[in-house]
């Protein structure tokens, strides 16, 4: 059956201006359109792809901050931004996240200056004591804001860790061994241990752990001063894989299972890179049967892996060309993709000629285009934020935040002194799906025939069939009207709702009149109601 729905708002327009003869109506915005046709797109919600498995963001660096000295008013805020579901008015509370990623750390801040790490807010205190027993008071602002997720109605944490616990590293710290790997030999299943342990610990208390991740950016050397960090060669990922498959079944909960190898880069899951031969050429390595390190036989080894979107994330040909080989390579093992950070590392973004001239909605399209093509052309089942909430300093906008913070002192401030905070575009965009497809929905054929690099969108049906949520980018300056058919379901629309973030609007909903018109520079939500 094919089924219709057009919402082209032309009608109220024409009544709406005629309702005075004083004065004109006259909308926030009036659609400014080219063309002397609609644009149209089909969604054929009978091919049916990925299932979305949620969207995320991750507590490091700041949120223990926050959650230890920051005002209530404004630690609950900050959670209902991320976690809140409600949609007061038109105006939703927050992005409704389905997924939280929460950082064990490894000691380094009870180590201080000690520990080599100069920034404090990328120290993190363990769980793990010097004398082997362990200290669930720690990191109590992270556990602060794992419990609002819960209470707001997110219940899937994924537990990663940056380092092994620094007692069980080479140097002693928590990062600073370069290229080498900084967990000791005789330490695997010492490290494996404490990952069950504390996994088992927190879903003993009501938390679902779906997945708890060892390692972070193998690829790298972490011998620095910036953060906690451990460099890894394939030889000791599928060691310590191993040790922790074992932890897992007889110290850790029933359903955790294990979550590799947040690649640092999508392209090293496909390729190898000469330099990195050891740490590269993910997918093959673990999955591929007859491979030295093959760990699909791994009970909590789950048929799936997980990269971070960043670098490779700067034009649509680049997006569309490491997406599909990614995807490729993943289909040949039958693998889920998860992409698990993406921040604004670089400059060079094809959408404004220049980093400084670009607006915070145009830092968010160029987001857009990164989720359009890891949930698209990747076909990836779940998409994370990284720095959740930071200060905006050194003229960086808000690259590496969705929450702006701003201390008592001002952007340069001590951030144990608490402050205020503002919501972001990138947090909003991201709302644009997250509030809205839910875990369970399939992403469905989104046909757009005059779509292009500026103008695309993706479709996504819930399991019982009665939503269906199309998010549309515009990176034009231009609006654009847009008639949507739907085929392949045999039900009738009985309602549609428009969600808008713009330079003017924060994911707000669009009155009649303005259903159907994408606007220039925005992303819109469409949510269909289905009987």
């Amino acid at each position: 059956m094919k089924n219709k729905y057009i919402l082209l708002g032309l009608s109220y327009l024409a009544a709406l201006c005629s309702c005075s003869d004083d004065k004109a109506f006259e909308p926030d915005y009036l659609p400014k359109i080219t063309s002397d046709h609609a644009m149209t797109s089909t969604v054929n919600v009978a091919n049916k792809h990925q299932v979305i498995d949620g969207f995320a963001s991750s507590d490091a660096w700041t949120m223990d901050y926050i959650g230890k000295y920051w005002s209530n008013n404004a630690k609950e805020g900050i959670a209902k931004l991320l976690f809140s579901q409600k949609v007061e008015r038109g105006n939703p509370e927050g992005i409704g996240l389905s997924m939280w990623r929460v950082n064990l750390g490894g000691g380094t801040a009870e180590q201080g200056e000690a520990s080599g790490i100069t920034d404090k807010t990328r120290r993190v205190e363990c769980f793990l004591t010097q004398n082997g027993t362990y200290d669930w008071s720690k990191s109590s602002g992270q556990q602060y804001f794992m419990q609002k997720a819960k209470e707001y109605g997110c219940n899937n944490f994924v537990l990663f860790s940056n380092t092994p616990p620094v007692q069980f590293t080479v140097n002693g710290k928590g990062s600073g061994n370069w290229w080498n790997n900084n967990l000791r030999e005789d330490c695997f299943d010492d490290f494996a241990d404490f990952l069950a342990t504390v996994a088992k610990h927190f879903s003993d208390n009501g938390y679902n752990i779906s997945y708890i991740s060892p390692l972070n950016e193998p690829q790298y050397s972490w011998g620095g001063d910036g953060q906690e960090g451990c460099s890894w060669q394939h030889v000791h990922v599928a060691k310590m894989a191993r040790a922790l498959n074992e932890s897992l079944k007889t110290k850790g909960p029933e359903n955790t299972m294990m979550l590799l190898a947040e690649a640092a880069k999508v392209p090293y899951l496909y390729t190898t890179d000469d330099s990195w031969a050891d740490r590269t050429n993910v997918i093959p390595t673990y999955f591929k049967s007859d491979s030295e390190h093959y760990l699909g036989d791994l009970e909590r080894m789950p048929k799936l892996i997980c990269a971070h979107s960043y670098w490779w994330d700067k034009t649509w040909d680049v997006l569309f060309d490491s997406r599909t080989k990614a995807r490729a390579e993943a289909d040949k093992y039958g693998l889920k993709l998860y992409q698990t950070e993406w921040s604004m590392l670089g400059e060079g973004y094809e959408d404004y000629e220049n980093y400084d001239q670009a607006t915070y909605m145009d830092l968010a399209l160029s987001m857009a285009k990164v989720l359009h093509h890891d949930l698209v052309t990747a076909s990836m089942n779940s998409w994370a934020y990284w720095t959740t909430a930071s200060q905006e300093v050194y003229s960086q906008k808000s690259r590496f935040y969705m929450i702006r913070l701003i201390p008592t002192g001002g952007d340069y401030g001590n951030i144990a002194d608490g402050g205020t905070y503002e919501s972001s575009k990138n947090l909003w965009v991201l709302g644009n799906y997250s509030l809205f497809v839910r875990p369970g929905y399939y992403r469905v054929d989104l046909n757009i025939p005059e779509g292009d690099k500026k103008f695309f969108g993706s479709a996504y049906i819930s399991p019982e069939e009665d939503k269906l949520v199309v998010v549309y980018t515009n990176i034009n300056d231009e609006s654009i009207q847009m008639e949507t058919s739907i085929e392949g379901l045999n039900k009738q629309v009985v309602s549609m709702r428009q969600y808008v973030t713009s330079s003017t609007s924060d994911l707000n909903e669009v009155d009649e009149y303005l259903k159907g018109y994408i606007p220039a520079k925005s992303v819109v939500t469409m949510v269909y109601d289905l009987k």
